[in-house]
């Protein structure tokens, strides 16, 4: 491919800043959606329709004082929130949104970068990005936000083996690594949401305990005294955290919609990123209704859920899957 550099720098920024707006704008759009749910209204007083609800959350976050608790340990304190941040954005580099164009004698791939095991290196990058919250939990030296910060990385051990186990089948059936090839394998077939709606189910149920999102977040909830891991944290640190979230859920949001719902396919061929950004926008959406509609589970129940369930049906899937390749 006639791909130069520069043309990759120009994407990276173009994808972050994208993200970083998909991100502020989420969180409008589920305080919007939770709120007519539950028949009354989300934020409406600041712009139009509330649109600049996000910037003025900016402004508090970046205006608000940065505290610390005098004995933190002060390097791994201010850094882990950072690690947290660009380990969730940096995922999101392999992640195609579209077939790829050819404008003025240049070659544009569909995403930032592509290799071959792309769809093993988001999973290193997610295991990576737990190091943020628990370094910030120890660094703190709060009690709270260290039990905070073991509870929520022992949860998202426990599911990350079943996340892993549940791709399987679609790596068989594709027989790659590559989410640009799973793709393109979908548009020869079928897209793997129909042959492989178990793993799919496994895959979106350990995403939402992955993103420590309800009815999963009961390590950070603390029966609403304490944020967990992010305890001892204010200002724009606490907004870096909380970024890290969304911008994980937008990336498993992404990453659900290549491997089982076709990716950028659609209709119309030419218009790739639409159909990948609707499709993006409908995972999000659900997210935000199980917040609304499910209560949280108990600790121990989530555990048990976990290992005694989703990890045997995951397990099970991928190795029914296998058996039907090999003898087909």
């Amino acid at each position: 491919m006639n791909e130069p550099w520069w043309i990759d720098v120009i994407k990276a920024a173009v994808i972050v800043n994208l993200l970083l707006g998909l991100f502020a704008y989420a969180t409008l759009l589920e305080r919007k959606l939770i709120g007519r749910m539950q028949l009354r209204y989300g934020p409406n007083r600041t712009g139009p329709f509330g649109l600049l609800q996000p910037i003025a959350d900016l402004v508090k976050l970046i205006r608000k004082e940065h505290f610390a608790p005098a004995t933190a340990v002060d390097a791994l304190y201010i850094s882990a929130p950072a690690v947290s941040a660009a380990t969730a954005l940096a995922a999101f580099a392999v992640i195609p949104f579209g077939e790829g164009w050819h404008v003025g004698g240049y070659d544009i791939s569909g995403q930032i970068v592509d290799v071959p095991i792309s769809l093993l290196l988001i999973f290193a990058l997610g295991s990576l990005g737990i190091y943020g919250f628990i370094v910030g939990g120890w660094a703190s030296d709060s009690k709270y936000s260290l039990l905070g910060a073991m509870r929520t990385c022992a949860q998202l051990v426990s599911y990350e083996v079943a996340l892993a186990i549940s791709v399987l089948g679609v790596i068989i059936m594709a027989g790659s690594l590559s989410l640009t090839e799973i793709v393109e394998q979908q548009s020869q077939s079928v897209w793997y949401a129909i042959p492989q709606v178990i793993g799919l189910a496994v895959f979106f149920i350990a995403g939402i305990a992955e993103t420590n999102r309800p009815p999963f977040d009961l390590p950070e909830a603390e029966t609403e005294l304490v944020a967990g891991y992010q305890t001892e944290y204010s200002g724009m640190r606490f907004g870096l955290f909380s970024m890290a979230e969304y911008i994980n859920m937008i990336v498993l949001s992404s990453l659900a919609v290549t491997l089982f719902f076709g990716g950028w396919l659609g209709p119309w061929a030419p218009l790739g990123p639409l159909w990948f950004f609707l499709k993006l926008l409908a995972f999000i959406c659900v997210f935000i209704w199980l917040r609304a509609t499910l209560p949280r589970l108990r600790y121990d129940q989530l555990m048990d859920f976990g290992w005694k369930v989703l990890l045997p049906v995951a397990t099970i899937n991928a190795l029914v899957t296998a058996a039907l390749v090999i003898a087909l």
